[in-house]
């Protein structure tokens, strides 16, 4: 059995579980801060696609959806041999937390240490920029997160 690597995340967003879920789920919202292009179909099975603000691609589905607690869709990069779509799995948790939301997301099924290394780049960069729009601040143009392969 190939051995795989887990990136776990937590982060506390100003601002009420709902609205960090929609920011998670509804395309025109998910730009906002990440991405150039989203489509996501919110049911077990519907699809996940982001298009990066280069060229990459990522592509998933979802598994599960449950309206402002989770969300946990496959994930991975189109044209991608070491991370292709569908191999990761995203696992996300919105917990009520001293006034706002705790965000907890674990990405599983990464395959080398490098690509965990790239991918927690990728999330601290984005995540970041999460709780600044879901929390009503602009975060300014989307330039991906320096020093990622699929920025």
């Amino acid at each position: 059995m190939t051995e795989s690597f887990v990136l776990q995340r937590e982060t506390h967003i100003a601002a009420p579980r709902a609205s960090v879920f929609a920011f998670l789920t509804d395309p025109e919202k998910i730009v906002q801060w990440m991405g150039s292009e989203a489509v996501t179909e919110m049911h077990p099975g519907g699809m996940y696609l982001l298009k990066g603000v280069g060229s990459a691609t990522a592509r998933g589905a979802f598994r599960e959806v449950v309206p402002v607690h989770r969300l946990a869709y496959s994930f991975g990069w189109e044209g991608n041999e070491e991370v292709p779509p569908g191999s990761g799995l995203i696992e996300i948790d919105l917990i009520e937390r001293d006034g706002g939301t705790l965000l907890r997301m674990t990405h599983s099924g990464l395959p080398t240490e490098a690509t965990r290394d790239a991918h927690s780049k990728g999330w601290a960069h984005y995540l970041h920029r999460l709780t600044k729009v879901a929390a009503g601040q602009d975060p300014g143009p989307d330039r991906g997160p320096s020093g990622t392969r699929n920025a």
